[in-house]
């Protein structure tokens, strides 16, 4: 079992139901915010909200449209964060989610850095804060029920499978038999690699808020640079210990003068 979204773009109302039943089941607080341009709100995800709603407006045929996307942890197949984490706060399992533990993390933030989604967020504003972002409910997954977000979705924009290929099928047929409907692309299929969150839209993704992403296994490229961080460290605490001693020996030599 691999826990899997497909999320169709094409079926999501704006209702922002996912986003509130985030909030709920992972007991975050509402935060202030200001209403900007677009009804994108709040405007973008942070350590309190792990799942938002983005609102695209546009004009075809001299007609308001809206678009609206999803955005939240993407659960890699082989995730960035886990591989630059250097104390294994971060974790796949083999259930599919990207879960962190709390008590492991030194808080050294690589993984905000590694993530190509940008989605680990930070608690900067609490003395002792954590990484924080969607556990794809693995407790609830766990147990045998939906994430809630999937729970509470009325449009059935948010399709669980308990596996990638299963959703990546289904996928193949709604482009298929609605081709004039989709752009004929999966995002999420090859994305850093693969990703257990699958993507449809009727517009490029660009327009909608998700970049282009190498299909590159990030872990691929993120391992030679992060296998070497105990090597520097241990240069630099020799350094230190280096100069500690001789600036000793110097102060005692001075003494000895005196």
């Amino acid at each position: 079992m691999e826990a899997s979204f497909l999320i169709d773009t094409t079926k999501c109302i704006g209702c922002r139901g996912c986003q509130v039943a985030c909030k709920q089941w992972n007991q975050n607080n509402a935060e202030k915010t200001s209403l900007g341009q677009t009804f994108t709100n709040p405007p973008r995800l942070n350590a309190r909200t792990y799942t938002n709603i983005a609102f695209f407006e546009g004009e075809h045929g001299n007609k308001l449209f809206w678009n609206f996307a999803r955005n939240g942890c993407f659960h890699c197949k082989k995730p960035a964060c886990v591989s630059v984490c250097p104390v294994a706060a971060l974790i796949k399992t083999e259930e599919g989610p990207v879960i962190y533990r709390a008590e492991r993390c030194i808080g050294c933030r690589y993984c905000m850095l590694a993530c190509p989604f940008n989605i680990p967020k930070f608690e900067w504003e609490k003395i002792s804060p954590r990484i924080q972002k969607c556990t794809f409910c693995y407790e609830r997954i766990l147990d045998g029920k939906l994430p809630a977000c999937a729970k509470t979705c009325p449009s059935g924009t948010i399709h669980f499978e308990d596996s990638i290929e299963k959703n990546l099928k289904e996928a193949r047929k709604r482009i298929s038999e609605n081709s004039e409907k989709y752009v004929n692309h999966i995002y999420g299929e090859n994305e850093a690699g693969g990703t257990s969150v699958l993507l449809l839209s009727a517009l490029p993704l660009d327009q909608i808020g998700f970049g282009k992403v190498s299909e590159q296994v990030l872990p691929d490229l993120t391992w030679k640079y992060i296998s070497g961080i105990p090597a520097v460290i241990g240069v630099v605490l020799a350094a230190g210990i280096g100069s500690w001693i001789i600036t000793r020996r110097n102060k005692n030599m001075d003494k000895e003068g005196e």
